[in-house]
Parts: structure tokens; C-alpha cells; sequence
């Protein structure tokens, strides 16, 4: 069963469309857009789509470096201002969508099929668009929301295990957010590695819910939906540390215990504190192993001087201090301003052994 809410923004309104078979309407409709796909998701199109532009979804093709051989391709199919651009396919594609459609010839509309559950779960929607420029992450971006919206949880079918935990972290990251009552209520949906599709669509649309009052409330990221950015200061250091081997939503799962860990060094947290936010790592532990083994792929020896290089170099930073968001009190998110020091850095490196050991990751 379908289901569909509208999302307010300040360009205009979107639709959001939760349901199955979504991939054959969205072609079937839009016979003269052009089609972002990604590239090994080509096959699936259901009918022959003449203008399309395959991207491979590779964090490297997320760059700056890369949008100007897309701005050309839009060119050489013809695109104008009355273009509609598709796109299907998880975050690297979603970010090379927002950002190109924002820049050709000013804006052109686009409409935005994720394909990952992370993508689904809590990326597309809020129009943010965000590329790596020469290896650092995310450090630019715009908003630039889609006019439409299309989830088909028939995709979820085709992901790994690592892929789902990553989506389900962020969801988790969503609803622990927004309050513990909502994080509790997310639990109470059956979340796991593998979920029917009744379970799955409950997730997403909880999570989106959740997500769509911190877009409303607060459309460009001034104050309370910086708090979604849970675990993404501790989890992209991870990422850029290991040159990406460990996923995005995987990174920031592990970020929001290196969070947990860090509060609890610095001795923010109330007894009633201590226990939601152990009961949030437990969850994501949990999530990171299966019957004694492990669902995500584990890494090789982390090496912790690099991963506190680009914790050091995060955008979000000032020049003085590191800028994060960490449970405090009874578990409720913060963000936090912390001195740039030799205490603050030894309390940090302390969080990320901490966390990477109740982990069982190595470090070196």
C-alpha cells in the first residue's frame, strides 16, 4: 500500500511516495526527461530510455572535480530550462543530481528515486546536496530540493546486509534526535538486518516523518537540524581515515558510539543519561554483528592518527574550537562547542579507542 505527505520547503512544496512497483510509473511517465542512473542499476529500467546519463556510484565521482563532465553531458542531450531530470540511485547519485540540476542554467527540475535505504530512509528529502573537493568530504553543497519524491521499497530487496544496518543507523540517528520516546518507537518497528517489506516500509516512513519536522522547523541547518549531523563529525573521520572502506551510514553508526563514549569521558550525562544512551549503543552494536560474526565488512587496523587528521579538518569546525553534537544531561543531543587542546584531543582519541575496541575493531 502506498503512502504518501507533502514536505514544505521554502522553493516550494514536494511529494513524498512510499510504496512498491514506483520504478516502472516514474519511466512510464517521463518519457522525455533525462535519466541519472546509476550505472549497474541500468539494467532494471523497464523500457528503453534513450536519454540518460550513467553515473557510477563511487565516492570519487562525487566531486567537484567530476560536475563539470556532467554539466557537458546534460548539454549534449540537449537539456534546457524546461528539462525534468530523474534520478535513481542511493547518495552518490543523489548528491551529483542535487548539485547539477542546481547549477544547469540556474535550476532545472528533478525528481529523485533513491535506491539504498539509507537514501530512502533519510537523505531525500531536505535538498541538501554535498561533494568532496580534492579528498575532503562534503565541503561543499547547496539545497536544492527535488519537485517530487519516489521511494520503491522493491530495491530493498537487492542490498546487503551492510547496506541496510548503514540505513537503519541513519534512521536511528533520526528518531534519537528528534527525542528517546521516538527512538523507542523506532525500535518498537522491528528493525533488524533483515525485515519484511511491511517492516521496511514502517521504518522509512517513521524516519521521514521524523526527519520532515527538523526540515520544517529549521529548512537550513541554523539550529535544530544541525542535531542531524549525530555521529557524522566522529563517523566521516572514520570514513576518510580508512580511504572509505567503511561505509557512510556504517561510519556514522560507529560515530554515534565514539559520541556516546566521548560524553561519558567528559562526564556530561545523568544516570538517566548514561542508561538511554548505553541503550543507543547497545542497538548499534547490536546491529554490527549477527550470531557472533559480523554483518558489516570489518575493517583493516584503523589508524588513528589519520582518522584525528581529518576529525581535525571537519568543515563544521572553527578555528579554535571542534564543533559536534553529543548526548548531555539525560541523553539530549547538544550541539557542542569544545576548545581545540591537548585535553580535547586526548579525550577524543580516548572516544574513538573506546568505541573501535566495544566494537571489535582494530586500531593501530
Amino acid at each position: 500500500m502506498q503512502e504518501s505527505f507533502e514536505v514544505s520547503a521554502s522553493g516550494g512544496g514536494y511529494r513524498v511516495v512510499v510504496g512498491r512497483g514506483l520504478l516502472k510509473e516514474v519511466v512510464a511517465d517521463n518519457p522525455d526527461a533525462i535519466f541519472m542512473v546509476d550505472d549497474h542499476l541500468a539494467p532494471l529500467l523497464p523500457i528503453p530510455v534513450n536519454c540518460r546519463i550513467l553515473v557510477k556510484a563511487l565516492e570519487a565521482n562525487k566531486s567537484l572535480e567530476c560536475m563539470s563532465e556532467i554539466v557537458l553531458k546534460l548539454r549534449e542531450l540537449g537539456a534546457n530550462r524546461a528539462t525534468h531530470l530523474v534520478a535513481i540511485g542511493g547518495g552518490v547519485i543523489q548528491d551529483v543530481a542535487t548539485f547539477s540540476a542546481s547549477i544547469y542554467m540556474r535550476g532545472i527540475r528533478w525528481t529523485y528515486m533513491p535506491t539504498t535505504l539509507l537514501s530512502m530512509a533519510d537523505s531525500c528529502i531536505g535538498g541538501k546536496s554535498s561533494i568532496n573537493v580534492l579528498g575532503y568530504k562534503n565541503l561543499v553543497g547547496n539545497f536544492y530540493p527535488p519537485k517530487e519524491v519516489l521511494i520503491d521499497i522493491d530495491f530493498v530487496a537487492s542490498l546487503d546486509s551492510e547496506k541496510v544496518v548503514g540505513g537503519l543507523f541513519e534512521a536511528a540517528k533520526i528518531c534519537y534526535a528528534r527525542g528517546y520516546q521516538d527512538f523507542q518507537d523506532y525500535l518498537s518497528d522491528g528493525t533488524a538486518a533483515q525485515m519484511s517489506v511491511d517492516n521496511v516500509q514502517r521504518i522509512i516512513v517513521r524516519a521521514l516523518r521524523t526527519k520532515k519536522w527538523f526540515i520544517e522547523t529549521d529548512e537550513f541547518d541554523q539550529k535544530e537540524r544541525l542535531l542531524l549531523n549525530f555521529g557524522h563529525t566522529f563517523g566521516h573521520a572514520i570514513e576518510a581515515g580508512t580511504n572509505f572502506s567503511v561505509p557512510h551510514g556504517v561510519a556514522v553508526g560507529v560515530g554515534m558510539i565514539v559520541a556516546v563514549e566521548y560524553a561519558k569521558k567528559r562526564g556530561w550525562l545523568s544516570p538517566t543519561g548514561i542508561e538511554r544512551t548505553s541503550n543507543l549503543s547497545r542497538h548499534a552494536k547490536s546491529m554490527l554483528r549477527l550470531d557472533g560474526g559480523s554483518i558489516v565488512a570489518v575493517p583493516a587496523a584503523i589508524d588513528l592518527k589519520l582518522v584525528m587528521e581529518k576529525f581535525n579538518n571537519d568543515k563544521k569546525h572553527l578555528s579554535d574550537t571542534y564543533r559536534m553534537v553529543c548526548p548531555r544531561g539525560a541523553g539530549e543531543l547538544e550541539l557542542v562547542s569544545e576548545a581545540k587542546n591537548d585535553d580535547t584531543h586526548r579525550d577524543i582519541t580516548w572516544a574513538y579507542e573506546s568505541a573501535l575496541r566495544e566494537i571489535g575493531w582494530q586500531t593501530k
